[in-house]
């Protein structure tokens, strides 16, 4: 009687072999990065200094509120931004801009300032030419004090109806980070 079990067992492992070895089997979800820094470098086309926005969570959603750090921006000027993204918490820090640019065509920013005469355009695009923005061209308008959201989407809906316009409203996908700054434009 004791050859049963061992018979049992041997057709629970074969099983569980022949099962993990199926070409089929769906493969493990893509963990999305923890990204605990934004920095978003607007360098003037008029050869002033650089102004940085600066968004650090170390500690992720909840605990400690994140750091947001902003600069003044001048009145009618057109900056050429650059955006890197990071995770602090890994040691040495991980570089996220690097999987946003291998990943582009899962990937896309999204800019929204409430100043009307506050734009954001694209200077980058994915293999498909749709736009990524991690490379971008703002223009500042009148004076004035407002704020600029950037959203971060993964999968999003690219061909969907102004999406390469930047409009986020039927963009769908998952957000990677949103991050909101104070604008003071002088």
């Amino acid at each position: 009687m004791r050859t049963l079990p061992y018979y049992l067992l041997l057709m629970l492992v074969g099983s569980i072999i022949v099962l993990s070895c199926d070409p089929d089997s769906p493969e493990p979800p893509n963990e999305e990065e923890l990204i605990t820094t934004l920095i978003y470098t607007l360098s003037p086309d008029d050869g002033g200094d650089d102004v940085e926005f600066v968004f650090r969570d170390l500690d992720g959603d909840g605990g400690v509120s994140p750091i947001v750090t902003t600069a003044p921006l001048q009145a009618s000027t057109t900056y050429s931004g650059t955006i890197t993204l990071s995770n602090e918490t890994e040691s040495p820090v991980e570089d996220i801009t690097e999987e946003i640019r291998e990943e582009d065509e899962e990937h896309q920013f999204f800019f929204a300032s409430s100043l009307d005469d506050v734009t954001v355009a694209y200077g980058d695009a994915d293999s498909d030419s749709n736009p990524i923005g991690l490379v971008t061209t703002l223009t500042t308008g009148d004076a004035g004090m407002g704020t600029l959201r950037i959203t971060l989407k993964h999968e999003p809906e690219k061909s969907a109806t102004g999406v390469s316009t930047g409009d986020i409203t039927n963009a769908g996908g998952e957000t990677d980070i949103e991050v909101t700054f104070n604008l003071d434009v002088q």
